[in-house]
This record gives structure tokens, C-alpha cells and sequence, in this order.
């Protein structure tokens, strides 16, 4: 797209985080600078080292069109924020009588200290990966690219064509970061903030004692800190009992309670996180496994063979990531054009931006490949291992802590994981697949990481009598088994393939080398006779 055309139609294309686009806007001259446009040779140079760096992003991100505009949702108000948090905090110390209440005033301090952390954090936290938009990763990718091409040309020997390419790109990228960064919604910073203070309110769980701790827990509601008997999902198994003249099938309904829709629901959540089929359905069919394995510790994990792999493997599970699948086909093809609320020019515009606003501002399609190298074997191993922890974690907490299954803050535990889960999904991959790029682990990724480790340990201090209850022995053996042949399966395909890849092409270099050096002895032997011909004559 020319500037010409941009201006006409009020949008400018690019390629999501991908910076052979960006090359591609510097072939066809569409950014505007106040330089000279590079020779064709440097040109070329530059498109070729983006192009084998990008040429697998480039396939697995989306188009997005953004005209640009800097509303009022994307700004950061930090000086309003600021203003009324004060406004606030002056009516609480001047105008308002303190309550003679020390529980009371210790809740709500605690609530506000909270509140104010996240007004800090709202305004003032470190953007994520879901920002808007996504060409300030791919700017300063680009500016990264050319610099190293100016040094290799000066290594090269090329030092006028490295100065002049140098400081047209550097100035380039720089005018073109400025057009393009904007401040993002404040819905991820929030979440974020909310991560650091669920840490640290594990963190002071894990400091109390076990009597402490589950009585801590009537503070945040007086009806908790009892203990719960654990709901036995087994017993009769029978789909269809004859027994019950009433109702035959009522073990069938016994079992079709709020969990079901959870399930479907949560699965399909999953799904758009982790965005691969193979590896939810790793996950979905490992932790029925882990169900079998455990339910001599708690009683919830003893279901119906039909309930573990007809209900909950094919149905609900299996049903949520079938859609969850449609939904990611979905949203790799659809159109992503972003314009200001007020350049839409009729209501129904309007409200369909609307309730765009909480779709994605673009869309990558991830790609794990966990047998492409040891590497992202290991790192999807690692995924699975910690999606499986935490789980096991959402039944084993409300265990210790005396929290029945419908109690709001098991519900609030899984809101939270459902929106940080998708921000620490895409800081992984990215950590996994660009580590060029992506130096360290992202903030929410490492803070998810954090939490799951620090529930478990929760759980192992407050009930470690549970845990240590002896393993069946038929069920040791399978775990070993199973880990036991993953074990052999890595060697085999990083270390003995790989090995015997390099034998072969050893062997057969040697053939190659012997073959030749017999066909010179031959040629050098026909050579000889010719020699003793010519003499004897």
C-alpha cells in the first residue's frame, strides 16, 4: 500500500509480529522518511535475512488493519487515576468517622491497600504480549535485524554501504516506532496485578499454621473453616438399573450436575489457550489417569468408568475442545480492521466495535512441534506437567482449606486462571519459539508458574498425611511404564537417531571418498601402462 493510498482509505496493513512484512514496506517504499531510499543490493540483503527468520511466524500470524486512533479506553490516565484515588483517600481521612470495629478496620485496610496496588498497576505495569498493537515488537524486531546487517557489512569490509543503510533504518524504524506504540487496555495490567496479589496472599497462607490457616479463612467468609465430607462420584455404576422401578437411569442424572457445563466450558477455554488438539487431548486423558491414580486420596476423584471417559473425556471435554478447534479456525480467518468508535459512521458500526472490543486484536496460530528438537520436547512436557498440577490443585486446595466445590472463591480461582492463563500461553510460546527475540520468560507466565508451585506447596504443609497415603502397586507400575517408555522415546529420537543420521552420512562420505580415490588409482594405473608402452617402443 502506497501513502498515497493509505491516506484514502484511513488503514494501514501489516503483518502481526512479523517482520518480513516490515521488510516488505521498505522494498516498496511505504514509510516515510527524510532520507535517501537504500540501493536495490541492500535491499535485497535485508529482505533475504528476514525472510529465513520469519518465513514460520510469517505463515502462523494473521493480517491486521488498524487506522490508528488513540481513544479514550487506550489512554492510561495516569493523572485522573491519580486525582481521584487521592479525592478518596482525603474523604476517608477528613470526612469520615472511623469505626470503633478492629476486624472491620483491619478488612477493609487490607482491601484498600489492595485496591490502591492495583490503581498503580492499572496505570503503570509492564505491558504483556495481548497489546495493541503488536507492530512495536515487529519495529523493534526489524531495527535489531538491520543492525546486525550493518554489522555484518561492516565486518564485510562495506563500510559505505553499511553507514548509509544504518542510519536510514535506524531512523526509520525509530519514526515509525513512535507512529505505532499506543498504550493498550488496562484489562491485562489489571489481571496481572491481581496475579501479584494472589501470590502474595498464598504466600501468607503458606506462613500460618494448618489451624491458623483454615480459620484465616472465615475472615474472608464466616461460613468456611469447617470441615466438608467429599462427595463419592462412584458406587453403583450401573447406567440403567433395573432395581429402581422409578427411575431407572437415575444414576445417569445424579451425575449430570453444574460440573457438566463447567467442564465443556473449561475445555473450551483451554483450547483457545493452548491452541493445538494433540496437546488437550494429552492433558485431558492424563488427568483422567491421575484421577484413577489418586482416588484413594480423595473420595471426588472415585467415578464411573462411563463417567471418566464417556461423560468427560468424549462429551464434555471432548465436545469443548471440537468447538474450541472451530472457534481458533474461526478466528485465524476472520478480517481484523480496527477504527475509532467515532469514524464508524452508522450505530450498528458503532456497537458491533463495541463488542469487538473484547475479541483479539490479532490472532497467531501456535505451532508447538515438540519433536522438532529436545528443546520444545522438553518445554511441552513442561506445559503438560504444570496444566496437570494445576488442576490436581483446584480439588486438592478446597480439600485443605475446607472450601466446598460451589463456594464463590473456587469459582473466582478459575475466572482468574481463565484470564491469565491465555496472557501466560502466548508469553511461553513466544519465550519457546523466538528466544532470539524473547530473552527471558514473560512477567505473567513466570507469576502463573509462581502460583501453581505455591498452591501445591499449600497443600503439601496442610495435609501432607493425604499425600503420602501408599500408591497402588498396579498403579506404579504404569506410571513407570508410561515414564519409562517416554524416557526411551527422547533418547531414541534426539540422541540414537540423530547419531546414527550422522554415521550414515560418515559412512557415506567414506564410500563417496573411496570410490573416488579408486577410480584415481585406476586412471593413474591405465596412465602407467601407457608409459611402459611408449618406452618399450
Amino acid at each position: 500500500m502506497t501513502k498515497s493510498e493509505s491516506k484514502r482509505s484511513g488503514v494501514s496493513a501489516g503483518k502481526c509480529a512479523s517482520a518480513a512484512s516490515a521488510a516488505e514496506q521498505v522494498n516498496n517504499g511505504s514509510f516515510d522518511v527524510g532520507f535517501p531510499e537504500p540501493s536495490p543490493a541492500a535491499k535485497a540483503k535485508v529482505l533475504k535475512q528476514t525472510s529465513k527468520e520469519s518465513l514460520h511466524r510469517r505463515n502462523a500470524e494473521c493480517e491486521v488493519y488498524d487506522d490508528g486512533t488513540n481513544t479514550f479506553f487506550w489512554r492510561a490516565h495516569t493523572l485522573t487515576v491519580l486525582f481521584i484515588l487521592t479525592c478518596a483517600l482525603v474523604y476517608v481521612t477528613l470526612l469520615e468517622e472511623t469505626p470503633q470495629d478492629t476486624a472491620y478496620n483491619t478488612k477493609r485496610g487490607i482491601v484498600a491497600s489492595i485496591l490502591v496496588f492495583l490503581c498503580f498497576g492499572v496505570t503503570q505495569a509492564k505491558d504483556g504480549p495481548f497489546t495493541r498493537p503488536h507492530p512495536e515488537e515487529l519495529m523493534r524486531r526489524l531495527l535489531g535485524q538491520f543492525w546486525d546487517l550493518g554489522l555484518n557489512l561492516e565486518s564485510s569490509g562495506k563500510l559505505s554501504e553499511r553507514k548509509t543503510l544504518s542510519r536510514i533504518t535506524h531512523q526509520l524504524c525509530q519514526q515509525q516506532l513512535e507512529k505505532l506504540v499506543q498504550p493498550h487496555t488496562a484489562y491485562w495490567r489489571f489481571w496481572l496485578c491481581v496475579s501479584v496479589v494472589y501470590e502474595l496472599f498464598l504466600i501468607f497462607i503458606l506462613f500460618q499454621t494448618v489451624h491458623d490457616g483454615r480459620q484465616f479463612m472465615k475472615y474472608i467468609d464466616p461460613k468456611l473453616g469447617v470441615a466438608l465430607p467429599e462427595r463419592d462420584y462412584g458406587g453403583n455404576c450401573l447406567i440403567y438399573d433395573p432395581g429402581n422401578a422409578t427411575d431407572p437411569f437415575h444414576n445417569l442424572w445424579d451425575k449430570m450436575d453444574g460440573f457438566v457445563p463447567a467442564h465443556f466450558l473449561g475445555w473450551y477455554i483451554k483450547t483457545l489457550m493452548i491452541r493445538d488438539w494433540w496437546m488437550c487431548m494429552m492433558i485431558s486423558v492424563m488427568f483422567e489417569f491421575l484421577e484413577y491414580s489418586l482416588e484413594h486420596q480423595l473420595p471426588n476423584f472415585s467415578e464411573c468408568w462411563w463417567d471418566h471417559w464417556i461423560m468427560d473425556v468424549l462429551v464434555c471435554n471432548g465436545l469443548g475442545i471440537y468447538c474450541g478447534m472451530k472457534t481458533l479456525a474461526w478466528l485465524s480467518m476472520k478480517p481484523y480492521q480496527w477504527q475509532g468508535l467515532w469514524n464508524i459512521p452508522t450505530y450498528k458500526g458503532k456497537i458491533k466495535r463495541i463488542a469487538f472490543q473484547f475479541t483479539p486484536y490479532s490472532w497467531a496460530k501456535f505451532e508447538w512441534r515438540p519433536a522438532s528438537d529436545l528443546r520444545r520436547w522438553l518445554a511441552v512436557l513442561g506445559i503438560i506437567f504444570m496444566f496437570l498440577l494445576a488442576e490436581l490443585n483446584t480439588f486438592y486446595l478446597k480439600f485443605v482449606l475446607w472450601m466446598p466445590p460451589e463456594h464463590y472463591l473456587v469459582l473466582l480461582r478459575l475466572v482468574f486462571f481463565v484470564n491469565v492463563g491465555g496472557v501466560a500461553m502466548r508469553e511461553i510460546y513466544d519465550f519457546m519459539d523466538d528466544p532470539k527475540f524473547h530473552k527471558k520468560l514473560g512477567q505473567q507466565a513466570w507469576l502463573a508458574s509462581a502460583i501453581t508451585v505455591t498452591e501445591f506447596l499449600i497443600v503439601v504443609k496442610y495435609d501432607p498425611h493425604t499425600l503420602m497415603l501408599p500408591i497402588p502397586f498396579s498403579v506404579m507400575q504404569c506410571w513407570f511404564l508410561g515414564i519409562f517408555l517416554i524416557l526411551i522415546w527422547t533418547l531414541w529420537r534426539f540422541f540414537i537417531r540423530t547419531l546414527k543420521n550422522v554415521c550414515l552420512d560418515v559412512f557415506g562420505f567414506l564410500g563417496v571418498l573411496r570410490a573416488s580415490s579408486r577410480g584415481f588409482l585406476d586412471k593413474t594405473a591405465r596412465r602407467g601402462i601407457k608409459l611402459r608402452r611408449y618406452k618399450i617402443t
